[in-house]
């Protein structure tokens, strides 16, 4: 998702840089080349140590340290980052740069770079609610920096309350949306689907697909990661929400399809990977339904919305990717290419149930990718995150040159 970015993470001082750890991997996970810079308080939290050995960089901590050529030129690595994300960021951090001060490596990288500067807050409620934080936020804000929202939890001082640092993935999606877009999905809008739609039957009983949605996630992360603005719209999830995604919780079909309808205007393209249930309850009991003396059930069900039939029933410029399971190897391929025709879809992922190296809710998966015009391609066993760039590879020689701002333009 993030190959080849180049992040500096800043650490201040204070018991919330234990969680950068976690942050500097995270960015490391997803491709990013990671530089730490640390306060000289920091340093009394997590060892320098620490850090050099999760990011295979030198760690900064002063501002003449002689040994470090880098450190010697502040303007460098203020050059070199895309971003520069500050994690715990305490409130002397932020009156700093509220206000330009530069008296240590840290608040002058952050002064001499030209890259965006995000910052993820962390101190006790006391100071984070103290009206003297809440103008130097407002001042930073003025600045052009970015400030990410607290959490709402247990300090260490066994208190609960606003002024927490966000959970490092929470960080990571702020990191991802902060960066500048560039790659091959920059400038465009994509929806992607993910998750079961559960149908209830009725308080407490539903109707689903198997599905944990990780291959929604992959293919959301990863087209963040090349460039795009994203729209996730989601049934439940056995996974953490996609870093860098617009998140749209929706739980029937009928809830998702009208989500998908009224995104679809704006998108370039659409990834339709969610496991929408086929049938639903005629009618959902309105009290759990009780076990007979027989202990047999009769439902009567029915069809669930076809939301690519209404997707192709309003298709303009857009390119739609349908995903197909099947357990039937010798007709797969033919009604592949029959959904293909009947939905006006431009790619269809197809994965065979049971098959070795796609079992549901693993991290990797083989998959078919048939084309509209052209040969099917099978994908060896892949991580579901590279299964994603493929697809999307695939996806961006067909977008042609209409662009997600005409889209947004005739969608007003």
């Amino acid at each position: 998702m993030l190959r080849d970015r180049r992040i500096v993470i800043g650490v201040t001082g204070g018991i919330a840089a234990y969680k950068t750890c976690e942050l500097v991997r995270l960015c490391l996970k997803a491709g990013a080349d990671v530089h730490v810079a640390m306060t000289a308080h920091a340093t009394r939290f997590v060892a320098p140590l620490t850090f050099e050995g999760l990011s295979h960089h030198p760690v900064i901590t002063d501002m003449f340290d002689r040994s470090n050529a880098v450190a010697s030129e502040h303007i460098a690595l203020a050059r070199w980052g895309e971003l520069i994300a500050i994690a715990p960021a305490t409130a002397n951090i932020l009156a700093k740069a509220a206000h330009g001060l530069a008296d240590d490596f840290l608040s002058t990288l952050i002064l001499a770079t030209r890259a965006p500067v995000l910052f993820a807050p962390a101190m006790n409620t006391a100071m984070w609610e103290a009206s003297a934080t809440r103008r130097n936020v407002a001042l930073l804000a003025e600045h052009g920096y970015l400030v990410t929202p607290t959490g709402c939890g247990e300090m260490a001082e066994n208190e609960i309350g606003p002024g927490r640092m966000l959970e490092p993935r929470e960080i990571l999606h702020h990191i991802v949306r902060a960066l500048p877009k560039v790659g091959p999905l920059a400038g465009r809008c994509v929806i992607v689907t993910a998750g079961p739609t559960p149908e209830p039957l009725d308080p407490v009983r539903v109707l689903t697909n198997r599905s944990s949605g990780k291959m929604g996630v992959a293919l959301a992360e990863m087209a963040a990661g090349m460039g795009a603005e994203v729209t996730f719209i989601h049934g439940p999830l056995g996974v953490p929400l996609p870093a860098g995604a617009d998140p749209v919780a929706v739980e029937t079909a009928d809830e998702m399809c009208r989500a998908v309808l009224e995104h679809l205007p704006a998108a370039d393209a659409l990834a339709m990977a969610a496991a929408v249930a086929d049938y639903r309850p005629v009618q959902v009991a309105r009290h759990k339904i009780k076990k007979g003396a027989t202990g047999r059930m009769t439902l009567d069900l029915v069809p669930t919305v076809d939301i690519l039939g209404e997707v192709a029933a309003r298709k303009g410029r857009q390119v739609i990717v349908g995903f197909a399971v099947e357990s039937e190897a010798e007709k797969a391929a033919t009604r592949v290419r029959d959904r293909m025709e009947r939905k006006s879809l431009d790619l269809v992922v197809l994965n065979m149930a049971g098959e070795e190296g796609s079992p549901f809710g693993a991290d990797t998966n083989r998959v078919t990718i048939f084309p509209r015009v052209g040969q099917a391609e099978p994908l060896d066993e892949l991580p579901k995150h590279e299964v994603a760039r493929r697809i999307w590879e695939r996806v961006v020689p067909l977008l042609g040159e209409s662009t997600a701002s005409a889209s947004k333009e005739e969608a007003r």
